[in-house]
């Protein structure tokens, strides 16, 4: 009988268990090594541990609807589904042809006709909310939080000048980064991403997010201890031109909403990406494959490539019997020096037509016999325009000059990314991509998925790349250069403008408006090539200089701009940084440093079978005295080799490998 009374109890406790609605939920990434535990009592929460390192505590995550409604707080749990994935994505236009996407998910199915989709990847994790509503709906304000353990030490760029510009939210996502603990980060000092944490056991954590689409884009900032907090900015009702030159289109009058959302809605993904080593940063795909598909039938025509680029080097070109300048001469110029070291592109940028105008063009420039010129020389020709008249113009002024012949637009001074801004870059990729037009972005915030949904955009600025060499004399160029590939660069391409010919050492450099020149090192410029992730890559020096310099050019030109595979050989954050990409049999190394130089022995493992021939560009022995000091060499290698790289002062290291014949 005492045995009866038990099993009936142990029955009894089953099924009332059984009868109780499940708040809690583990899931694993498919090594195992990352654990996110997710309840959903009062108010919804996740946190995740890498092996036995907590990335975050327990944190809340929810979004708040005009109306009262408040998605995530007091949650009634419908239905969770669990699935897995394992597959492969191609990638026609990215820094690997494919990709392989492995992860765990968890969806959860609320009342209120939401949910929300959690993702663990072997290296990160994601969540995004999503609604089926048949209303729209209004979204107030979104909860983001990372609650860490202590006050972790971080990466941080910070927006700047929001005073002087009167909208914290307006900026070109331009800045070195702020080197602080969490703690440093003030209730009124927002940072773009992405942004970067120090966790513990050398393991780092970075955050940003992917698919925007439809959505402000998401700051970072602080002021309640331990934890990092989403910002955002609000719709904008009222617009006037304002900022550089009077070409942005500045935000006078900011709603009390963030976004306008139709009733179903998936939102943006909050992605965190989790690395044992730097170097793991520097090589990272889960921005790309949480994107949405691409929503293109056809991108055959699509062409990406590099450019010779005429702002930078200030039209400063010499040696010609004309006078220079932004003229029909000069343009010619720049496309024969194009078709002679085999550029896809040249760039007509500012100075071409009216700021505000885009089919008013300067009497110099005769467009037509540009454009003839340059598809008789196998040259396409990329135009220079604000989104303030592109927005207001386009319509009109793509399907005009796509059949002038013109390749595509860099579209510049967007300076914002509130939903209105988000959805326009949509909007314009799609119409760009209806006229076969391709489109780098510059004045633009990080990249986020778009260049999966829309393979016509090849490049983003969110950078702060070399033009601003031209103006600033004590920014720390090759620690940022040394820092970005394991921050900004996971986000996605870069549109840095490499390639300059006058190198400075750290004495010797000086801001030079119309003859610019470069911190670091020549090997350090030619090794950006392959580092620094780019579709579209631009050639920043003028022709004149580069001619001068033909060996260096002719290293730059074999160089692709898309390749088959990618491999980070070293890295450590802030100090240097060398990675290895394969286009065909050939392979591509590109190896660079902060001020403090660096000596690594790369082992060429990766080549497999065969023999290789490698031509490599090495810091010249006097590159600490003349920056420009280089020493070329050829030299035959196999998969048994080890290249011992030592890299001077904001030096570099470059090569191509090519695989001999049998």
């Amino acid at each position: 009988m005492k045995y009866l009374n038990c099993t009936l109890l142990l029955i009894f406790i089953c099924c009332a268990a059984l009868g109780q609605k499940r708040r809690s939920w583990i899931l694993q990434s498919p090594d195992g090594k990352i654990t996110v535990n997710i309840t959903a009592e009062k108010d919804l929460m996740w946190s995740v541990k890498h092996e036995q390192t907590t990335v975050f505590l327990p944190s809340p995550l929810s979004v708040s609807l005009l109306g009262g409604d408040i998605l995530g707080k007091n949650v009634a749990v419908i239905n969770a589904k669990s699935s897995s994935v394992d597959q492969n994505i191609s990638t026609p236009i990215y820094k690997k042809k494919a990709i392989h996407d492995q992860y765990s998910q968890i969806l959860l199915n609320l009342k209120k006709n939401y949910g929300v989709v959690f993702r663990a990847y072997n290296d990160g994790v994601a969540y995004r909310f999503f609604t089926n509503r048949k209303d729209s709906s209004t979204v107030a304000a979104e909860e983001v939080r990372f609650n860490f353990e202590k006050d972790v030490n971080g990466l941080f760029p910070y927006v700047r000048d929001f005073r002087v510009r009167g909208d914290q939210y307006a900026t070109s996502f331009e800045a070195l980064y702020h080197e602080g603990t969490v703690s440093t980060l003030t209730k009124d000092t927002i940072a773009f991403l992405p942004v970067l944490v120090e966790l513990d056991n050398g393991k780092k954590a970075v955050i940003t997010e992917s698919d925007l689409r439809n959505y402000p884009g998401m700051y970072i900032t602080g002021g309640k201890g331990n934890d990092l907090h989403g910002s955002f900015a609000r719709y904008p009702l009222e617009e006037n031109a304002g900022g550089f030159n009077g070409i942005n289109s500045v935000v006078t009058k900011r709603a009390d909403y963030l976004a306008k959302l139709p009733g179903t809605e998936q939102f943006p993904w909050r992605v965190v990406v989790i690395s044992s080593e730097d170097k793991e940063l520097a090589n990272n795909d889960m921005v790309y494959k949480l994107a949405a598909p691409v929503e293109l039938k056809d991108i055959s025509w699509i062409r990406p490539g590099k450019v010779a680029w005429d702002w930078w080097n200030d039209w400063n070109i010499s040696g010609v019997d004309f006078r220079a300048g932004i003229n029909t001469p000069t343009y010619k110029y720049y496309i024969d020096f194009a078709a002679s070291n085999h550029l896809e592109y040249i760039i007509m940028d500012e100075g071409r037509s009216d700021d505000n105008d885009l089919n008013k063009i300067n009497p110099d420039v005769n467009l037509s016999e540009i454009i003839n010129y340059g598809n008789r020389k196998g040259v396409g020709v990329i135009l220079w325009a604000t989104w303030k008249s592109v927005i207001q113009q386009m319509q009109e002024v793509f399907p005009k000059y796509a059949t002038m012949g013109i390749k595509g637009f860099k579209i510049d001074f967007l300076d914002r990314d509130d939903q209105k801004m988000v959805a326009s870059t949509y909007q314009i990729a799609k119409k760009a991509a209806d006229n076969k037009l391709i489109i780098d972005y510059h004045g633009m915030f990080k990249p986020s998925g778009l260049q999966r949904t829309y393979p016509n955009v090849l490049n983003f600025e969110g950078v702060k790349g070399m033009e601003n060499v031209k103006w600033t004399p004590d920014d720390d160029v090759p620690r940022y250069d040394a820092t970005i590939p394991f921050v900004r660069m996971l986000a996605g391409p870069m549109d840095y403008t490499p390639g300059a010919m006058r190198n400075a050492t750290k004495t010797a450099f000086r801001p030079i408006n119309s003859n610019p020149m470069s911190q670091g090192t020549r090997a350090h410029q030619l090794a950006m090539y392959v580092v620094f992730e780019g579709p579209l890559q631009m050639l920043a020096d003028n022709p004149t200089a580069y001619m001068k310099e033909q060996e260096s050019t002719n290293f730059i030109a074999a160089i692709p701009t898309v390749f088959d595979e990618t491999i980070a050989l070293a890295g450590k954050l802030g100090s240097y940084v060398a990675i290895a990409r394969r286009k065909g049999d050939t392979w591509y190394i590109g190896a660079l440093s902060n001020w403090e130089g660096a000596q690594l022995d790369l082992d060429l493992a990766f080549l497999g079978n065969g023999n290789y021939e490698a031509e490599t560009f090495a810091d010249g022995v006097n590159a600490d005295r003349d920056a420009r000091d280089y020493k070329r060499t050829l030299m035959a290698v196999d998969a048994n080799s080890v290249m011992h790289v030592k890299m001077a002062s904001g030096g570099g290291w470059a090569a191509i490998i090519k695989k001999k014949s049998e």
